[in-house]
C-alpha cells in the first residue's frame, strides 16, 4: 500500500481522531479520547501519514519549548503498524528539529511493551519515570474516596487521575487498580 507523508490539515480533523481512537485502543492510554485535535503551537510539526483515500493513518504531532522538540501524540492505525510509519514520521521530525535548533527529541509514554520496544529500537534512551494512578468508581467504588484527602460537601468523585512520584508505587498498586509508569524518552537530535 501506497502513503503519503505531509502536514496535518483541519480537514483531517475527523480522520486524525478515528486514527488516534482506534490506534490507542489496545494500550495503556485506552481512555485517551478528546473530541477534537488538540491544538498544536507554532512552530510545531503536525504530520500525518495518508492512504491512498485519504485517510489518515498515523500521526505524529510535535511541540517546541526552548531546544527541546516533545512528541505530543505518536499513533498508527491497527491496519496499518509495522509498515514503517511510525518510523519515518520520527524521520522527519528529527529534521525538522533540528533545522530549527532543537537539540533533544522527547516523549513521554506509559507502559505498554510494544511502544516501549518501539521507542528503544528508534534510539530513545529512557530517563525519568513518575507514576500515572486513576481511581475509578466503576473498578471499585471506593477508589475515589481514598485518592481524595479532604471531600467537598455535595461533590462525589467518580474518576480521580493523579501523578505521584515512582518511590510509591508498591504501596499505590495495592491500593488502586490502575497505575502506570510513565517514562520519559529522549535522544539527541
Amino acid at each position: 500500500m501506497n502513503y503519503t507523508i505531509r502536514e496535518y490539515t483541519p480537514a483531517d480533523e475527523a480522520s486524525w481522531l478515528r486514527c488516534r481512537v482506534l490506534a490507542f485502543l489496545d494500550t495503556a492510554f485506552y481512555d485517551a479520547v478528546v473530541p477534537s485535535k488538540p491544538a498544536i503551537e507554532a512552530p510545531g510539526l503536525e504530520l500525518v501519514a495518508v492512504d491512498a483515500t485519504g485517510s489518515v493513518v498515523a500521526i505524529m504531532d510535535t511541540g517546541i519549548d526552548g531546544d527541546v522538540a516533545t512528541i505530543d501524540t505518536v499513533a498508527v492505525h491497527p491496519d496499518h503498524r509495522r509498515r514503517g510509519l511510525g518510523r519515518d514520521l520520527l524521520h522527519r521530525t528529527r529534521d525538522w528539529g533540528g533545522s530549527i535548533g532543537a537539540t533533544t527529541l522527547d516523549a513521554w509514554t506509559r507502559d505498554d511493551a510494544d511502544t516501549l520496544a518501539w521507542y528503544r529500537s528508534m534510539g530513545f534512551a529512557e530517563s525519568d519515570h513518575y507514576l500515572h494512578v486513576y481511581a475509578f468508581y466503576y473498578t471499585d467504588p471506593a477508589e475515589p474516596g481514598r485518592a481524595i484527602a479532604e471531600p467537598r460537601p455535595g461533590l462525589r468523585p467518580i474518576m480521580v487521575f493523579g501523578h505521584a512520584p515512582l518511590a510509591d508505587e508498591e504501596q499505590l498498586r495495592a491500593e488502586f487498580a490502575r497505575v502506570h509508569v510513565d517514562r520519559r524518552f529522549s535522544m539527541p537530535i
